[in-house]
């Protein structure tokens, strides 16, 4: 076998381990967020309290679980790359598309609240890696702030409406699946690392770019269903807010998790993203107020941002 041979079927064995890693995380993470909240429901665990810790677990397992096993491999361009990917690509193409699909309406809450204090800790985390690193000490500040942000909305639960979730009966069965998709979803982010970075390799492409594109669109595919099923059946409330809750999660408690186990360096490069993420983050928040709504031409302009941000990362 020639060399180009070997090359070629290396390289198509990796694209296939990619795309069946992107369908573990996928069902996995669908499984996790279905069977947690049956088990919840019959521990007798409030619609509030699994919402935001279930639900914003389960449609942010993915990036955990990649970015986690990237940080470990010392692979920090993969482990940020892909949580600032994923909020880029939630607020852009996944928000966008949802939009023009169907307008989605907001709130008060959600803009002033959760939209205010998604915009403070993406400018806090600009300015955590101005010295392109993100310190251990640097990473337990950022958990700390996901504990006292839950430990807030937990005490203020009486502002809160009902839920949006509606949940099954949980039988003998969530018991096996809610360890299964737990295993599926950390099994899923393993192979996707492992191929992504081997694909990098093999295409002179940075990992950065793999990690802030592919494996970020891959990990987000659970917020694209959740967001699109929701909006469909007119619950806007959860749709916006599972993307925003994902993003806020994504940097608080996924990235903080990783800075805290190992202190991650990135290529210069990555700074003008992150720069992006928070010129994103502002135009969502400024969409969401304006009418109370993200209507469809709005849709349109984060979806072709969110699609030119893939183009120019190509070209890097």
């Amino acid at each position: 076998m020639t060399i180009f041979a070997s090359l070629f079927l290396n390289n198509a064995f990796n694209v296939v381990i990619l795309l069946v890693s992107i369908v573990l995380l996928w069902k996995g993470a669908d499984l996790l967020v279905e069977s947690a909240s049956r088990v919840a429901e019959k521990f007798g665990v409030s619609d509030l309290v699994i919402g935001l810790t279930v639900v914003a677990f389960g449609t942010s397992a993915p990036e955990f679980a990649v970015t986690i096993n990237a940080a470990l491999k010392g692979q920090a361009d993969i482990s940020v790359g892909n949580i600032v990917g994923s909020n880029i690509f939630n607020l852009g193409f996944i928000l966008g598309t949802v939009a023009v699909i169907k307008s989605i309406e907001s709130s008060r809450k959600l803009v002033y609240r959760d939209g205010t204090f998604m915009i403070l800790i993406t400018f806090l985390l600009l300015y955590f890696f101005y010295d392109l690193k993100l310190s251990r000490f640097e990473g337990i500040f950022l958990m700390t702030l996901m504990v006292s942000y839950l430990i807030y909305l937990f005490r203020h639960k009486e502002e809160f409406g009902e839920s949006e979730i509606i949940h099954e009966t949980a039988t003998w069965r969530d018991a096996l699946l809610l360890p299964l998709s737990i295993f599926t979803v950390v099994a899923g982010g393993h192979l996707l690392v492992e191929s992504a970075g081997f694909l990098a390799r093999g295409m002179g492409v940075s990992e950065w770019v793999i990690g802030v594109t592919i494996v970020a669109a891959g990990t987000s595919a659970p917020e694209m269903a959740t967001s699109i099923a929701a909006v469909l059946k007119g619950k806007h409330g959860m749709s916006a807010g599972n993307l925003i809750g994902s993003d806020i999660f994504n940097i608080l408690g996924v990235l903080g998790l990783a800075g805290a186990i190992t202190p991650m360096q990135i290529n210069p490069s990555a700074y003008g993203s992150l720069l992006m993420l928070c010129g994103m983050v502002i135009l969502v928040v400024m969409f969401l107020r304006t009418g109370w709504k993200i209507s469809r031409t709005e849709g349109l302009i984060l979806l072709f941002i969110g699609i030119a941000r893939w183009v120019l990362d190509f070209m890097k």
